[in-house]
């Protein structure tokens, strides 16, 4: 009788098949120092030099980068190559604007609804502190915190859904997201009742995601991104009345 011959992974792959997954499941995120070498040889139960070995393989498909005397940390690889040229374009070409909000409400609802059937209990915790932070946000007038708090709520919502690819593309435009929201709150002119009906939305959803309900989660996700997309339509055609105001009287 023979028997096939088994394919069994070198050591180094296997490390290296580890530290990716830690990579897609963003328990590594960009900018992370990985441990030192002693420290996650000991850790993953291997040698160092099999380590290095691994680590080597990831800094050559550039998943991650060694500076020297520094040491070794996740890149943002697998965020920079889609949000680069969109970054510029949403400056250039204001349209895209309602293109990015009907991204978001596709997006945000299902990571919501995805969220309410799988958070874990850490993952609430973490929904609940930067719901919090969200809310001492409002309560003030510091636009940047607000746009700030806002975009980590959302991205923790995606990340709770436990799909890769859902933590990853919210990741990966997050800048774009970022300066979506930041013009966004600042077109909208949030004043405290507009800032009341916006927590109000995030409370909803949180709530939904906590409470394990789904449609409910999708929903409220659908009604915040509605909100905001009415807003800025009024935004945008108020902005376009003065206008037209000043070339009348000009």
């Amino acid at each position: 009788m023979t028997y096939s011959k088994l394919n069994l992974p070198r050591i180094p792959d296997a490390i290296a098949h580890q530290l990716e997954t830690r990579i897609l499941e963003g328990s590594l995120k960009p900018g992370d120092r990985l441990p030192a070498e002693r420290e996650l040889a000991v850790e993953l139960g291997v040698s160092r030099p099999s380590l290095r070995e691994a680590i080597k393989k990831l800094v050559s498909r550039e998943l991650l980068i060694s500076r020297h005397g520094g040491g070794t940390y996740v890149t943002d690889r697998l965020e920079a190559t889609f949000i680069d040229p969109w970054q510029q374009l949403l400056e250039q070409h204001p349209l895209l604007q309602d293109d990015v909000l009907e991204f978001r409400y596709l997006l945000e609802a299902s990571a919501a609804e995805l969220a309410a059937q799988r958070a874990t209990d850490a993952d609430l915790r973490r929904l609940d502190e930067v719901y919090g932070r969200l809310d001492a946000a409002y309560l003030g007038d510091d636009r940047s915190a607000q746009v700030a708090a806002d975009v980590a709520f959302h991205l923790t919502i995606a990340e709770s859904a436990h799909n890769a690819l859902f933590g990853h593309v919210v990741a990966s435009v997050l800048r774009l997201l970022h300066e979506h929201v930041r013009r966004s709150l600042r077109e909208i002119a949030v004043s405290p009742e507009t800032g009341r009906q916006l927590m109000a939305q995030h409370l909803t959803i949180r709530d939904a995601i906590r409470s394990r309900q789904p449609a409910a989660a999708r929903l409220a996700a659908q009604t915040h991104i509605g909100f905001v997309r009415q807003r800025l339509s009024e935004a945008a055609a108020s902005e376009q009345r003065q206008q037209r105001s000043l070339r009348h009287f000009s």
